[in-house]
């Protein structure tokens, strides 16, 4: 199975030393975001896990004990944007950031990284142009550390608008612009550009539409062909990634990012961050006497075949 930790919260950043304690403990529990009370069980080891899934902007804090989950496959994605503070409050410096990354690389290798310049919007500061030059930069310093990036363009959910009052779509003639260019500059240095939730129209400019942690992604970063594997139906229907069985929570990450989709407001997170507890087997809180515990169903899809590297 892929257990993934990143599309609720940003566990390496927040939540890594609870994390290891679940590696230790060999499973973990999370709670279901629509029906709190019912809580899965996850087994935390290699019989049944085939790839851990992160996402996330700071993986700084899990590099010191990598070591400790070096029997796992593993699938890393890193977002690192051009935005300042205005826009993500409490992401460390890039600078810091990518550092990070590099360092991530040479535990994981190249396969099994990849960088996210998501999402994208436009404003008077964060212009078409200023994309274009800052992208170049970026990938130039990225380029021996990872083969891909993704990108994607910002969704207006209810929770962006409200927290980001006044952002608007990219418009497709921007989406194109912007595509195009990162598809030179990748182009440029090694890097194939893949898209994020936004349909096929950009293939013809020469993104890799398939999506960005598809079967193929978590096989090759794995270097082990994955069989039997049944896909669950996606929550976006141009969405083809491989995103169930998530372990993280909504309303949990700090970074205060005004386009985020997984956070309520600030005082919500303030709240439940309070409540983590590092030794618990949830990621917020303990059990109660109401909650009912359901053992999943976990099974390796692992076929033993290798998978060549790209």
């Amino acid at each position: 199975m892929i257990l993934n930790t990143g599309c609720r919260t940003d566990i390496p950043a927040y939540y890594s030393e609870w994390f290891y304690n679940r590696i230790s403990e060999g499973y973990v529990l999370t709670r279901n975001p629509y029906y709190p009370n019912q809580v899965m069980k996850y087994r935390l080891n290699t019989e049944v896990v085939d790839c851990l899934c992160f996402c996330t902007k700071n993986p700084e804090p899990m590099l010191p004990r990598m070591r400790e989950m070096e029997q796992f496959g593993q699938f890393w994605q890193v977002t690192i944007t051009p935005y300042g503070k205005e826009i993500e409050p409490d992401v460390p410096d890039k600078a810091i950031v990518m550092e990070a990354f590099k360092r991530l690389s040479g535990i994981v290798g190249l396969n099994a990284i990849g960088w996210r310049y998501d999402p994208i919007f436009l404003t008077e500061q964060y212009s078409l142009d200023f994309h274009l030059e800052t992208f170049d930069k970026m990938a130039g310093n990225l380029s021996s550390y990872t083969k891909t990036c993704v990108i994607s363009f910002i969704d207006l959910y209810a929770k962006t608008r409200r927290n980001f009052p006044g952002i608007r779509e990219v418009s497709q003639n921007d989406q194109i612009a912007l595509a195009k260019g990162f598809v030179e500059i990748g182009r440029k240095y090694g890097m194939a550009i893949r898209s994020c939730g936004e349909g096929t129209f950009l293939s013809e400019y020469g993104v890799d539409v398939s999506g960005c942690m598809t079967k193929q992604v978590i096989e090759h970063a794995i270097g082990e062909a994955l069989d039997q594997l049944k896909l669950k139906t996606p929550a976006r229907e141009e969405c083809r990634c491989l995103l169930g069985n998530d372990i993280g929570m909504y309303n949990t990450c700090g970074h205060g990012c005004l386009y985020c989709y997984a956070n309520y407001d600030r005082k919500t997170v303030e709240q439940n961050m309070r409540l983590h507890n590092p030794n618990s087997p949830l990621l917020i809180g303990e059990l109660s006497e109401d909650d009912v515990i359901k053992e999943t169903k976990q099974v390796s899809f692992c076929s033993g075949q290798m998978t060549l590297p790209w």
